[in-house]
């Protein structure tokens, strides 16, 4: 029934089509979606906003548990992927609609173009053979334009293809010096893991979309250091926009990368956001993902959301993402320095303003699922 999650015998099931994303939450995801489906079975609901949908991997989730999911994002790409795995309706855009368009593209000839010199040859995220075909088939793409939504599983197509074949090590801040073993391997385009039903996407600060959400819960996942989710993901968001932008250093970085800033990504503004943010959101609960090598404290967001509403603090150990395991490379792909640890700590808060989900998620702690502590609220 669901192309994301499923629930056997053995447990919870990832399916991982999506992009490799730092901060990602693949293998949280069941955790993260028994804690919400934990909190609907006291008090129920089924509209849910992810503010910082990133790869739409938990947004992506919940729409394939049955709620009705806004996903919003501030970068381009990650509205595309939204907007393709969170809004489309594959009852809709079904195989039977978008195989036949993804084979007549696969069909193009390779081009060499704007996006093959500067991601192919003046750095090396592709190699030369697939760059041709992605900039063949985006230009392509275009033609599709009438139809933002198909436009969208396109273009999600695309990316879910050339992630599969790029050579980093999982962020594109910088590249591989010497070609990954994946990037010889020659680009597909697939039909994306999309679900049946309804979503929304929208693109947008966080800030500014938390008073127009009409939702009884809130997910909330910011960046919480001062590394730029853009600058980590430029080379996606100039192939969805593919606008031929002026482009800086070895790493060929859009050069808004330099003033396109969350307030999040800024020590001295993160927690005046995020009370912001706070301050804003109309909903009933909020569940919030954090790890500890952010700006904030653990103490100092319990603090926040106890103002909030009744906090309940889990964790778990996690295995820190693909590009921390590997290694540490300058921007010439070059390995640099030491990895100083692969695990950290994953931190979910849930805070309600209903004591009866307060007093059940209490129940919970200290169980292998749940394990975690509990914050008293001040009130």
């Amino acid at each position: 029934m669901f192309a994301f999650l499923a629930h056997g015998s053995s447990g919870w099931r990832v399916n991982d089509k999506m992009i490799k994303y730092i901060g990602s939450k693949r293998v949280l995801i069941p955790w993260i979606v028994d804690t919400i489906l934990a909190i609907k079975r006291v008090d129920r609901f089924n509209r849910i906003a992810d503010l910082f949908s990133g790869s739409s991997r938990v947004a992506h989730a919940l729409k394939g548990r049955g709620f009705y999911v806004v996903a919003n994002d501030i970068n381009t790409y990650a509205y595309v992927l939204a907007k393709a795995l969170v809004e489309a309706d594959s009852g809709v855009y079904t195989r039977d609609k978008v195989e036949p368009i993804l084979n007549d593209l696969m069909e193009l000839p390779p081009k060499f173009g704007w996006f093959v010199q500067n991601f192919c040859v003046e750095s090396r995220y592709f190699q030369p053979k697939n760059g041709e075909r992605i900039q063949a088939i985006r230009e392509a793409i275009e033609q599709y334009s009438d139809d933002p939504t198909l436009k969208a599983v396109l273009l999600t197509s695309l990316m879910l293809g050339a992630d599969r074949v790029d050579s980093t090590t999982g962020v594109q801040m910088a590249y591989l010096k010497s070609w990954a073993p994946r990037s010889y391997g020659d680009l597909r385009l697939d039909y994306p893991p999309l679900l049946p039903g309804k979503g929304l996407a929208l693109q947008g600060d966080a800030l500014e979309v938390a008073e127009g959400l009409d939702v009884e819960l809130a997910y909330l996942d910011p960046p919480y250091n001062q590394h730029s989710y853009l600058g980590n993901y430029h080379v996606w968001e100039t192939l969805v926009l593919w606008d031929n932008p002026q482009v800086y250093g070895v790493a060929r970085k859009r050069i808004d990368v330099r003033n396109r800033k969350s307030r999040f990504n800024s020590k001295r503004e993160a927690r005046r956001a995020m009370e912001t943010l706070l301050s804003r959101l109309k909903v009933r609960h909020l569940v919030l993902s954090f790890n500890d090598e952010g700006f904030f404290s653990i103490e100092e967001i319990e603090a926040l959301l106890r103002g909030w509403g009744y906090v309940v603090t889990f964790s778990r150990p996690y295995k820190r993402y693909v590009g921390a395991l590997i290694g540490i490379y300058n921007p010439n792909g070059q390995k640099v320095g030491q990895v100083s640890h692969t695990k950290n700590k994953e931190y979910l808060f849930v805070a309600t303003q209903s004591k009866t989900v307060y007093r059940e998620l209490l129940s919970k702690v200290g169980s292998v699922h749940f394990a975690g502590s509990i914050q008293v609220p001040l009130f």
